[in-house]
């Protein structure tokens, strides 16, 4: 007699034939149960394969990890480990980003969420459901990271800090193994059917009993695979969820397929009854066949979040202190050290460039489109595409210290917080699977009565086509589909209601400086004195280029350059600037300056232009030469965007702290009638809130500077992402490259997402209504009612996924 093989990680003995392996250095290893296979997973999968060469005694099948394994667990609790994957909040609270393997539906979202959220110390945990990204929050005095990873692998799903190729690298292994499990399922619907065609098409009796019994033993073979393999996922999810006390989504499909299969066997040994096995494959082939398409559509939907990840190169071109270059990972360069950006390569750190010159496209950060020139001094983010040259960089914040980190984290947490109508159709689905098993039950109860044979079929049909998983999936799928959408284009979601409330404003209300206009001195016009403009410019470019004061922005600004050097250069604080060019000596500065320096007081010609701004001007030892107006000026799109809102019947306002005839030539110009001037924080919040006394659902936009008190009372607000630590904006929506004109296309978009997640709601409800009595009444077959839910639950994917098309925002150009 043969010994039992032992399980390679209890040592138990295993079953004959062996149900379960375990993946380890390239060989399969046997496992006696399910248990010990999820449980060695995820010792594998957290890096820790050292643990079965180093054991001295085989795990306990009790023991829901081993003691070695919960002491290496701790290590994810060393600071220096989490600094790559783990934000500190606050002194005790940190927040970290996890990846969870095993989700296979929304069901399973929900299991994750509801176990972790019992664990005292955790105090918010909300899981992507396209991505299966986790971001978890916890007290560190209460509860450690490391005991987290164990409560989440005691329900047999696996969590590891997120690391993007590794997350790669277990989409491509779903997808194999959901294909395969398609495949097989079938392979075998197609050789089934070449056996029960005959038997249906063929009359009463033409076939004889011998060969009609084989034929029916061919098919129960056949189907066994599908059983056995195809649908292996679905007996585990409904296990898992009821040993946690709770019914999911799988549990109709698993108590459907088992049912009709036994019953279908039992007719076969008995000769007695329908047989039901090519209802069985087919029923799961569709079902499979829904959930990969699904599968794929959620990838794509959750894409906007991997992009901004995958924009991160792993390695950088380190350059030492003899000038050489080395690859390094880019976790393991810190602020201070050196790096070069070739042409064509993306930028890894956030930095200041020291040498070089080159045009960089922030594209897939901010939306802008338009290369950008950096130079020495010029400031560089991660994620930036360097174009046409080298550049040497220093570093400054590396991983999620940059902006591009920050956006991560804002886009996560976006993605993860739920609306309202989410977490009701949550509750809702969870009610609907106990009433689907009541109903189910009641069902075959009266049709055993009635009619035994087809008691079983129509039992089966009614829990299968009525399964919820379209209910769950009409709303994250939505809300992810437009969420990346919108920050493809520049607008990033950093609140999860923001495009619920953003598709239901009345009022727009606009800050001016810095929303309105670019709210700081830009080089409006240059008067001609003694010099021709057009020869006077590049010199007062020149001598700005060497100085640091915020004014020498406006002539950078002009985004013009040119080759003269300036030596001598010299600065006097609070009056100007001296350098000489090609051996001349200049002067720059404002006019009590020139006055003072030179004695001269050639002002008459400018006094017109005082009104329009600052006045800055250049001069020689002879004379004045020409007089620079610096202003604050309008967005250029501002004008557009004002018009197409007016369009759509917006009430539109303007809030600024200027006086009345600045604040009201802007509205003139821009066309916005309701203006408050010289308003103060306060006196900001009392308009929106007398705005919102009205019935008036108001939207605000603001630099996020010093109007985070009225950017908090609206009901939506979006903050300009120039110049604002985006981690810290108090806006609902950041719009990262204060471009006005992304602003049409986002509320064209939020109110194409709420109507798409009515349309999904609606069609949820509707299909479960309708096809549940039409099931009862025994109307619908297993297999027409499997495609019906992979149908239904295909429909709110792709309807969602419309949300991701370009053409819907060309209305708002």
């Amino acid at each position: 007699m043969t010994a039992p093989t032992p399980c390679f990680h209890c040592a138990s003995d295993c079953p004959d034939p062996i149900e379960f392996t375990i993946r380890y250095r390239e060989h399969d290893q046997p496992a006696c149960c399910a248990g010990c296979k999820a449980v060695a997973d995820t010792i594998l999968a957290s890096g820790l394969a050292s643990y079965y060469d180093q054991r001295t005694e085989s795990a306990s099948r009790t023991e829901p990890l081993p003691a070695e394994i919960r002491e290496q667990l701790q290590l994810y609790d060393d600071f220096q480990l989490q600094s790559s994957f783990v934000q500190q909040v606050s002194d005790n609270i940190r927040e970290a980003a996890l990846i969870l393997e095993g989700i296979s539906c929304a069901a399973c979202i929900w299991l994750n969420e509801q176990h972790l959220s019992k664990l005292p110390g955790v105090l918010s945990v909300s899981i992507n459901y396209s991505t299966h990204r986790a971001r978890v929050r916890w007290d560190d005095q209460q509860v450690k990271l490391s005991s987290i990873l164990q409560h989440i692998a005691a329900i047999g799903y696996r969590a590891h800090p997120y690391d993007h190729e590794r997350n790669e690298a277990q989409w491509e292994k779903q997808r194999k193994s959901a294909l395969l499990r398609l495949w097989v399922a079938g392979l075998s619907m197609m050789q089934v059917m070449m056996f029960v065609i005959p038997i249906y098409m063929a009359p009463t009796g033409e076939i004889e009993d011998n060969w009609l019994t084989m034929m029916h033993w061919g098919s129960a073979l056949l189907t066994l695979p599908v059983v056995l393999y195809s649908c292996w996922p679905f007996y585990v999810n409904s296990w898992r969820e009821l040993r946690h006390g709770r019914a999911g989504m799988d549990l109709p499909v698993s108590i459907g397929v088992v049912a009709a299969f036994i019953a279908s066997l039992y007719s076969l040994i008995t000769a007695h009854g329908e047989i039901y096995f090519d209802s069985v494959s087919m029923f799961v082939f569709l079902l499979l066949g829904g959930r990969y398409l699904e599968l794929q559509a959620r990838r794509r939907a959750g894409a906007a979040a991997e992009m901004l990840v995958k924009l991160v190169p792993a390695f950088a071109h380190r350059l030492s202190h003899d000038h050489s270059l080395h690859e390094t990972p880019v976790h393991r360069l810190k602020a201070g050290d050196l790096i070069v950006s070739k042409a064509g390569e993306t930028i890894p750190v956030d930095g200041v460039v020291l040498d070089g010159r080159s045009e960089v496209n922030e594209a897939m950060l901010s939306g802008e489109s338009r290369p950008i020139i950096k130079e020495s001094g010029s400031s560089v983010v991660a994620g930036s595409l360097n174009l046409i040259s080298a550049l040497t960089i220093e570093v400054k914040s590396t991983g999620n210290n940059t902006r591009l980190g920050s956006m991560v984290r804002l886009l996560d947490q976006s993605l993860q917080e739920k609306p309202y109508l989410a977490q009701l159709a949550d509750r809702v689905a969870g009610w609907f699977i106990f009433a689907l098993l009541l109903i189910a039950s009641a069902c075959f109860l009266y049709w055993y009565r009635h009619d035994p044979i087809h008691a079983l079929p129509h039992t089966v049909a009614v829990l299968v086509i009525s399964c919820p998983c379209a209910l769950s999936l009409a709303t994250p799928a939505a809300l992810t589909a437009a969420t990346g959408h919108l920050a493809q284009i520049g607008l990033l979601l950093t609140r999860g209601n923001s495009l619920e409330n953003l598709a239901r404003v009345t009022d727009i209300v606009f800050d001016k400086t810095g929303t309105l206009t670019f709210g700081e001195p830009r080089l409006s016009q240059t008067i001609a004195l003694a010099m021709f403009a057009d020869e006077a410019l590049p010199i007062a470019i020149a001598l700005e280029n060497r100085s640091e004061h915020p004014i020498a922005k406006a002539f950078q600004m002009d985004g013009k350059s040119n080759e003269l050097i300036v030596t001598d250069f010299c600065n006097y604080p609070g009056g100007g600037i001296y350098g000489k060019i090609n051996g001349e000596d200049y002067w720059l500065g404002s006019s009590n300056f020139i006055s003072k320096t030179l004695g001269h007081q050639e002002f008459e010609r400018t006094k017109a232009h005082e009104s329009e701004g600052t006045i800055i001007y250049l001069a020689d030892k002879n004379s004045m030469l020409a007089a620079f107006v610096l202003a604050d000026q309008i967005r250029p799109e501002a004008k557009a965007v004002i018009d197409y809102l007016k369009t759509q019947h917006y009430q539109l306002h303007l809030l600024s702290g200027d006086q009345l005839p600045i604040a009201n030539l802007v509205g003139e110009q821009l066309g916005i009638q309701n203006i408050r001037a010289a308003a103060t924080p306060e006196t900001k919040v009392a308009y929106i809130k007398a705005l919102q006394a009205k019935g008036h659902r108001v939207l605000m936009l603001g630099d996020g500077v010093n109007d985070a008190p009225v950017l908090a009372m609206a009901n939506v607000s979006i903050a300009m992402g120039e110049g604002v630590d985006i981690a810290q904006a108090a806006g609902d929506m950041i719009l990262l490259n204060s471009q006005l004109e992304t602003l049409p296309k986002a509320l064209l978009l939020a109110k194409k997402c709420r109507k798409i997640i009515r349309q999904n709601l609606i069609w949820a409800l509707a299909y479960n209504l309708a096809a549940l009595p039409i099931a009862v009444a025994g109307l619908v077959t297993p297999w027409l009612a499997s495609l019906g839910m992979a149908l239904s639950s295909l429909l709110v994917v792709l309807n969602a996924l419309r949300l991701l098309a370009p053409d819907q925002l060309k209305k708002a150009k």
